[in-house]
């Protein structure tokens, strides 16, 4: 097999689609009766019922602040879960390690094979069993390391551990191990990158980098390329693990075989039109750590088509941005949700977006909405709605359909900070 990881790439859609409607009503039950967090989050759900994305669609979604905030409480509690109810495992032989992100945020790792679902992702990359990887993602607190060395062993690779930081170290471990290629960001490599030339040392085997954790620009892709290195981009959280990868084809990243992905509204959980930018929402298949529709406050799109390689699972545009847009406004927090609320009032409204302008202490707020004509005194009605529910006054434009920009935006900051 060397075109694709395994069969399932190349699955109809449509058993793609039915493979996963029929393994959510069991997650959603396992997490229900094994999670004391989603026990709570999902009290009112039939998980029996859950078996399609318009049920699916119905679910609360659970954001990285309400995570957090579930696990700062349970630790204030004497004896309470570090995970704030999430995970499924103990400590012992079925959790080998533990993380910590910023926050912190603690996640487990469970002790299964590939437990980040890293491997299809570094095969896309270009890496093949038996090649030796320099593996530069941070291997302490944070779990991308682990995530990474797991997934390069699952696909029977051999892994040094490079980490973070002793560049010329780096340097040298790479033109004496003479790895395939490298693992970790972008912008590390580009140093290393760097310092070898400075040092006059050659490191003529590293052709490959799979890269995760920063922005992967063209222009540093077309950097790489003229020094002999394909670079592919992954998307993966601590939450989740594998999520999306790029492919030779360099035209968006395909979905991971392991998860359940939406694309929603900013602020709601509502999913939005493919091709719309919206909140990327992931339900993990994963029984250790079962998350049920995870807002991870990245924004994207559902790309047209199937990848030409060959795989046929849905493409997204990669990272655009984050969802959570709240700012303060007047001394009070608007937030997303509260845009989305305003324009739920009136079925006339499409889409809306709220431009703050104005400078510092001096805030102008105007709810710009699109509509199929202008309804008469929608404008002042509006106007009431953005008082009753924000607390504050504003503005009113009543906008073509199709006049605000397709990037996701519910909330623009335009205000001067100088």
């Amino acid at each position: 097999m060397t075109t694709f990881f395994d069969m399932l790439e190349t699955r109809e859609p449509a058993q793609r689609e039915a493979a996963l409607m029929a393994a959510l009503p069991a997650q959603v039950a396992h997490a229900k009766q094994a999670a004391a967090a989603l026990a709570q989050i999902l009290a009112a759900v039939d998980p029996a019922a859950v078996t399609s994305r318009q049920a699916l669609a119905q679910l609360p979604v659970t954001r990285k602040h309400e995570l957090l905030e579930r696990q700062q409480a349970s630790r204030a509690v004497a004896g309470g879960d570090v995970f704030g109810g999430f995970s499924t495992l103990g400590y012992g032989a079925q959790m080998p390690r533990l993380f910590a992100s910023p926050g912190p945020i603690y996640e487990p790792e469970g002790a299964g094979r590939d437990y980040w679902r890293m491997a299809r992702a570094i095969f896309a990359a270009g890496f093949r069993p038996g090649e030796l990887i320099h593996n530069c993602f941070s291997y302490h607190f944070v779990p991308a390391g682990s995530m990474m060395e797991s997934g390069a062993h699952a696909l029977g690779c051999t892994v040094f551990a490079g980490g973070t930081g002793q560049t010329e170290q780096q340097v040298q471990a790479m033109a004496q191990l003479q790895p395939a290629g490298y693992i970790g960001t972008p912008s590390f490599l580009k140093i290393i990158v760097d310092k070898a030339a400075e040092m006059g040392v050659a490191l003529p085997s590293v052709t490959k980098a799979m890269f995760g954790g920063e922005a992967y620009p063209p222009s540093l892709r077309d950097w790489f390329a003229a020094r002999g290195i394909a670079g592919y981009q992954c998307y993966a959280t601590a939450d989740v693990g594998s999520i999306a990868f790029e492919t030779a084809a360099r035209e968006g990243l395909v979905l991971d075989e392991g998860v359940i992905v939406e694309i929603v509204r900013p602020g709601t959980g509502d999913p939005v039109a493919d091709g719309e930018v919206g909140e990327l929402v992931v339900t993990s298949l994963n029984p250790a750590y079962p998350l049920i529709r995870f807002g991870t406050g990245d924004l994207s799109a559902v790309l047209a088509g199937p990848c030409p390689t060959g795989r046929t699972n849905t493409r997204i545009k990669g990272w655009m941005g984050r969802a959570d847009q709240t700012t303060k406004i007047r001394g009070m927090f608007v937030h997303p949700a509260q845009v989305d609320a305003i324009a739920k009032r009136f079925p006339e409204v499409v889409r809306a977006r709220l431009v703050v302008t104005g400078e510092m202490a001096n805030d102008a707020m105007t709810l710009k909405v699109e509509t199929a004509g202008e309804p008469a005194a929608l404008a002042s009605r509006i106007g009431e709605a953005i008082r009753d529910i924000t607390k504050l006054r504003g503005d009113v434009e009543l906008l073509p359909l199709g006049s605000l920009p397709n990037d996701g935006k519910v909330i623009e900051d335009a205000r001067s900070y100088k």
